[in-house]
């Protein structure tokens, strides 16, 4: 063993939950090493939430600037824009990543870490050397997830959502299977680059988790962007006749044919499955301690070992990560008064057109936990708010509040519109303060701003609770 083999507290993953993990660890008083094998920064950083962010905001403005009278000449350039993607992903180096992690005191290996025994991990790495790793207080497992390719597009190398975010040269067509965030997003930028995007859905509307209206609104918001959008498409087969992976972005030169159990064929340059994701747990020694990904979902683990993030139970967001992870730190630093993850609202923002940001509990999620008779609903349209309908001359969407009847409070909030995402904090803190809504009537909105949407909800509230 050498200096720094013996840490307080191990990380197996580099991303944010990684990251903070190690941090307040350390800003509590233990010391802490990270292993990552591939970028230090993680999947957030290189491959999902900031290059995805990057290519959509320019289409946002764009489509924004078309809409707004006396704003002249907006147009998307394809090559700026993804050379702006590649800014933001340091062109997919992680120096910067190092040193920071270096100025926090936060110690890296490089490597494929793995449970080898009770708080020890062993790191294989890249030159096939292994270096042995022992936790004095604790390891955590903040490996992330993967994507989930369904057996019939193996054989087809499919694009998955870090091709999608990576994206070199834009196909002249591309079949995108899936409803969720990854799905509706990606046919955002990519129709907006060029690409004839049809978007195959299995169910009945996208964004299945949100309350309804959301998935109607943005499912109309990609058909006027010429998104094609089929619902309760079964995938039967799926076929190339020639398939091999080249990297990011790769363009495997087609065409790819995917047959609909309806009997009808539809054929592309490119396919994405956005199919879903699943925690990263095959390679971590879980059965070297006696465990499995079942325990890992059970929560039955020894005391010495946590899983985090994606990789956990919990919400599968960069941001729900980090609280979990800032928690968990201050915990393994000693701290006892720190609520546990799984009381908190899980706020998300869609970035697609338009925006959705939905925080808490649905209508429908809200009756089933609380019982029919205990929960009030109210909405408002975001043309109704001159604030909201200030941000663009078409400006068009929905919003929504999920009372609970017995304490008054705010327990669900659903915004579909311009700039949705700017709402949401004022209902996730409404939500965490418990704040009747009686009570928030006298948090006065400043004119013209959207939030006056805000006081629409409120007034449109049944009597008894305002």
């Amino acid at each position: 063993m050498g200096p720094g083999d013996e840490p307080d507290v191990v990380v197996i993953g580099g991303g944010p939950t990684g990251e903070n993990a190690a941090q307040y660890a350390l800003d509590g008083g233990l010391s802490a090493v990270l292993v990552e094998g591939e970028l230090l920064g993680g999947e957030c950083s290189y491959y999902a939430c900031m290059p995805s962010k990057a290519l959509l905001r320019p289409v946002d403005i764009v489509h924004t600037a078309q809409h707004l009278p006396g704003a002249v000449g907006a147009r998307l350039d394809p090559a700026t824009l993804l050379a702006r993607r590649d800014a933001w992903v340091s062109h997919y180096d992680d120096h910067g990543q190092e040193r920071w992690a270096a100025g926090a005191g936060i110690g890296v290996v490089r490597g494929h870490g793995q449970l080898s025994a009770p708080r020890t991990v062993t790191v294989t790495g890249p030159d096939g050397e292994q270096r042995t790793l022992r936790a004095g207080t604790a390891v955590v497992i903040a490996t992330g997830s993967e994507a989930v390719v369904p057996a019939e597009f193996e054989a087809v190398e499919p694009w998955t959502s870090r091709d999608a975010t990576g994206v070199t040269e834009v196909s002249e067509s591309l079949l995108i299977v899936g409803g969720g965030v990854v799905a509706v997003e990606a046919a955002t930028w990519l129709a907006a680059l060029g690409s004839q995007v049809t978007l195959l859905v299995r169910g009945q509307r996208l964004l299945a988790g949100l309350e309804p209206f959301a998935g109607e609104l943005v499912a109309a918001g990609l058909r006027e962007a010429g998104v094609r959008v089929e619902f309760g498409a079964h995938i039967a087969a799926a076929a190339r006749p020639r398939a091999e992976a080249t990297g990011l972005g790769r363009v495997h030169g087609g065409p790819v044919s995917v047959d609909l159990a309806d009997g009808r064929s539809l054929t592309a340059a490119e396919v994405l499955v956005a199919a879903g994701r699943r925690p990263r747990l095959a390679h971590v020694g879980l059965e070297a301690v006696g465990l499995d990904a079942a325990a890992v979902a059970a929560g039955r683990l020894p005391d010495w070992l946590h899983v985090i993030g994606d990789a956990g139970t919990g919400a599968p967001l960069t941001h729900m990560g980090k609280y979990e992870a800032r928690v968990l730190g201050s915990r393994l630093a000693g701290a006892t008064d720190v609520p546990a993850p799984a009381d908190v609202p899980v706020p998300q923002v869609v970035f697609a057109e338009p925006q959705v940001a939905a925080v808490g509990l649905t209508e429908e999620r809200a009756r089933e936990r609380l019982g029919a008779e205990a929960v009030a609903t109210s909405e408002a349209e975001f043309t109704a708010a001159a604030g909201a309908a200030l941000l663009r001359d078409d400006a068009r969407g929905r919003a929504k509040l999920v009372i609970d009847r017995r304490s008054g409070a705010v327990v669900g909030a659903t915004f579909a519109g311009p700039e949705a995402g700017e709402l949401l904090h004022a209902a996730t803190i409404a939500i965490v303060g418990e704040v009747p809504v009686s009570r928030l009537r006298h948090a006065v909105p400043a004119y013209p701003t959207a939030s006056e949407l805000w006081l629409r909800l409120l007034e449109a509230l049944p009597r008894e609770l305002r």
